[in-house]
């Protein structure tokens, strides 16, 4: 079977396997191998920077990556394109903080079961616990380590 990569910018409007994803970020990465679908991660942050990094290390991984950012056009996404695996963004955002994101994912009968791990470059205890009450999988402390990022996908997109 043959293997489709796609790349997907924010102007354009890509019909792929699985879903239509729309010109609200940016698609990467292999969308089905041998058959098989490969896993799809939706990375959120403001920071361009930090975006691009994570978003690298995930597609290193042979992930499919979208990343957007904003908390609200994440949840736009996953209102077109429910075939996310996993959710991987930042903590502080303006609009939308990645704990709101976080408790609309888990209030959502569609989406609760998505596992959603928050990054922040701030190590605060409170706020890691609340994430953690809330049901993130994980708190992770930017800059992010690829091997980090590795466990983390590697123990919950099986």
């Amino acid at each position: 079977m043959a293997t489709t990569t796609t790349t997907t910018t924010a102007t354009t409007t890509t019909t792929m396997k699985g879903g239509k994803v729309t010109g609200l970020g940016e698609v990467t990465g292999v969308a089905e191998a041998n058959g098989v679908a490969t896993p799809h991660v939706l990375a959120v942050d403001d920071s361009s920077v930090d975006r691009a990094l994570i978003a690298g290390v995930l597609r290193s991984s042979k992930y499919r990556v979208t990343a957007v950012d904003s908390g609200k056009k994440a949840l736009e996404l996953l209102d077109l394109e429910p075939n996310v695996n996993m959710i991987i963004t930042d903590y502080c955002m303006p609009e939308m903080t990645g704990y709101d994101l976080l408790k609309k994912v888990k209030e959502s009968s569609e989406l609760r079961e998505i596992p959603v791990a928050i990054m922040s470059s701030e190590k605060v205890k409170a706020r890691e616990d609340s994430c953690m009450k809330e049901g993130a999988v994980a708190f992770l402390k930017k800059p992010v380590q690829r091997n980090e990022v590795w466990s983390l996908c590697h123990r919950w997109l099986r």
